[in-house]
């Protein structure tokens, strides 16, 4: 990424060009593109899993599951899916925290999204690149949890109901 300036806007940059240029990360080919996605999704997956972490070990005081995916092939194209259920989420009815990478079929490239909250352009291709979006997936993960409370209520948080002091 460019030093010089912050690097989410170099990212978005690189996203933009990509767009101008007609490549993802110098692929061409919708295979090509493919397998770049295919490699991205490992290094997404321990910074996924630590935004999904954190919110089961504060607001859901451990009550909760990860389950992913890994790469897998649908109709809609190629997808990435990481999930946080717990209790009071399957109990409610509603879906768990979800980060989705996606790179659908008439898609130019991938893409981020929670399963309530929309679109973030997916430019992994280092490690560097993958560490970098952490901050994206803590902040999916979090506007999908508010986003579930409001589909039910607060009292799907353990950390709500049973007392946890926040501090203001």
């Amino acid at each position: 990424m460019d030093e010089s300036r912050p690097g989410y806007t170099a990212e978005l940059l690189r996203h933009f060009a990509d767009l101008r240029d007609g490549v993802h990360g110098n692929a061409v080919s919708r295979q090509d593109k493919e397998r770049l996605f295919a490699d991205a999704v490992p290094l997404l997956d321990p910074y996924a899993r630590q935004a999904l972490t954190e919110i089961n070990d504060d607001l859901l005081l451990r009550t909760g599951e990860i389950l992913s995916t890994g790469v897998r092939s649908t109709e809609a194209g190629v997808d990435a899916v990481w999930a946080l259920a717990w209790p009071e989420q399957r109990d409610a009815g509603i879906s768990p925290v979800t980060l989705h990478a996606f790179y659908g079929a008439g898609f130019h490239h991938p893409h981020l999204r929670g399963g309530t909250v929309g679109d973030w352009p997916l430019n992994v291709f280092t490690e560097e690149h993958a560490a970098a979006k952490l901050a994206n997936l803590r902040e999916i993960a979090a506007a999908d949890v508010h986003n579930l409370v409001f589909q039910r209520d607060y009292r799907i948080i353990p950390a709500t109901v049973r007392g946890t002091r926040t501090t203001r």
